[in-house]
């Protein structure tokens, strides 16, 4: 097996071959380590790196794996962890000068169940400034770039965990979903991300209670991120809004023949680049291909559900930002400030409206997804921003002006439809080399119609990263 091909070994054939005995966690781990070597500093997708750690704890997998042993779930696959996601006695950023030496008294739930289920950290990923927006550079940690193609975001918020998949310095990486930001950098860097329905992944409060947020699994095949998946949900006692039921996702590939799919282009308010029309599409035409209906709907949406959604967000996840507004705000990136400043002109009045605007919303939805067994559209207008991106400076898509922050990310309605699962996964790439994706949408808690969705779309197409051509051609 080449260095390469090593580098993207898909979490399920990886165990495979250790149950095998034909490799080892630590050639896998080592591999990963040289990866982030050769690449590291042009993509910049790490934070911090635990190398030694990680070696020695891939030592010990392997002697789970060997006669005798008993290996957990993910024993020795490597899982790269979003600065977001405290680990107890390391430093937890969120990508703020002001945590930069904070050092976290407990493990995030998802986490440590990954953890607990055999997965080896081998580094944290870069987020912007306190996970707010949907590009990936901060003032502590730089600009995370795309591998695609640098001159491009990876998205975010969990950019740095895209960047490192779709380099191949991960097998695995954790995200977290507030807006979109599992999906943003799944679609802008060509993988397979997973929002969860609300409640199904626990959290910690105050976010916890905020059913936009979503903590959810990062990978490059679907049956990865089912893998992670499996182990990240389920009732946590200290998170009161998860689910006491534990849902056990299982390898579908029955197919979608029979099926009924609803489609959108733009969500009925969206400039959609021309490039991700086309690839959306080509991917419509894939369910066709494997017998389901497809058929255009309109959902009645408006802009009303952008000012809805930046609404609700500048109020319990801008209020956390404003508290920064002090003495410390000299610290604070640019763009962090303009949203902790934003936030504070919100009103109880227009928070009360946004949860009015998504009841509308969810009024032409949910009787919609009686009749369909799924819905597709975009994950984003654009195949990705610029690596740099400003939110305030002008954007434009199809010549027309678009909110700099909202304009191009065609995820945060189903934060909004928070019990709606969604996966996203990649749809093509545009001329610039950077990928495209769609986002495929379930009825309420109907998680296991999305993942058998997402597998017979990943075999009609043949995957995602099989070959060296399906890899960024990134060098140091």
């Amino acid at each position: 097996m080449s260095y390469s091909d090593l580098c993207y070994l898909s979490a399920a054939e990886a165990i495979h071959q250790f149950k095998a005995r034909t490799l080892s966690p630590v050639e896998l781990m080592q591999a990963q380590i040289d990866r982030i070597d050769e690449i590291g500093a042009p993509v910049n997708a790490f934070s911090f790196l635990y190398t030694e750690e990680a070696l020695a704890a891939a030592k010990t997998a392997e002697t789970a794996y060997a006669p005798g042993g008993t290996p957990r779930p993910l024993e020795g696959v490597p899982l790269a962890a979003k600065d977001e996601n405290s680990i107890e006695g390391k430093i937890t950023t969120y990508g703020s000068l002001i945590y930069k030496d904070n050092v976290a008294t407990s493990t995030t739930p998802v986490l440590q169940r990954l953890m607990d289920g055999g997965a080896i950290v081998h580094g944290r990923t870069t987020t912007p400034e306190f996970s707010c927006e949907a590009f990936c550079h901060s003032r502590l940690w730089g600009v995370t770039r795309n591998p695609w193609n640098l001159d491009f975001t990876p998205g975010g918020s969990s950019g740095g965990s895209g960047a490192a998949l779709a380099g191949g310095m991960t097998t695995l990486a954790t995200g977290s979903d507030i807006g979109g930001s599992i999906r943003i950098p799944a679609s802008a860097s060509g993988l397979v991300g997973y929002k969860p329905p609300y409640g199904r992944n626990p959290a910690t409060p105050p976010f916890s209670m905020d059913f936009y947020n979503h903590p959810g699994p990062m990978a490059r095949t679907v049956e990865d991120c089912m893998l992670m998946q499996n182990l990240m949900s389920g009732p946590h006692p200290h998170d009161i809004v998860s689910l006491r039921e534990k849902l056990e996702l299982q390898v579908d590939r029955s197919g979608v023949k029979g099926w009924k799919i609803a489609w959108s282009v733009d969500l009925g308010f969206y400039q959609v680049d021309p490039e991700v029309q086309r690839n959306t599409l080509a991917a419509l035409q894939v369910f066709s291909d494997l017998g389901a209906t497809v058929e255009e709907v309109d959902l009645g949406w408006t802009m009303e559900t952008q000012d809805a959604a930046d609404a609700y967000l500048s109020t319990l996840f801008g209020a956390w930002v404003a508290e920064y507004l002090d003495e410390r705000e000299d610290l604070l990136t640019e763009y962090c400030k303009s949203f902790g400043h934003h936030s504070q002109t919100v009103t109880s009045k227009t928070y009360l409206e946004s949860l009015n605007t998504a009841g509308r919303m969810y009024d032409r939805f949910g009787p919609l997804m009686e009749d369909y067994n799924l819905f597709i559209c975009p994950t984003l207008a654009i195949p990705a921003a610029g690596a740099e991106h400003d939110v305030r400076q002008e954007m434009k898509i199809n010549g027309v002006p678009v909110h700099p922050r909202h304009g191009w990310i065609m995820t945060y309605p189903f934060n909004m439809l928070s019990r709606c699962p969604v996966l996203s996964v990649p749809s093509g790439r545009a001329s610039n080399g950077v990928p495209t994706g769609i986002q495929l949408v379930g009825r309420t808690y109907s998680d296991a119609d999305v993942f058998k969705a997402g597998f017979a779309y990943e075999q009609a197409v043949g995957g995602w990263f099989t070959k060296p051509a399906d890899r960024p051609m990134v060098k140091g």
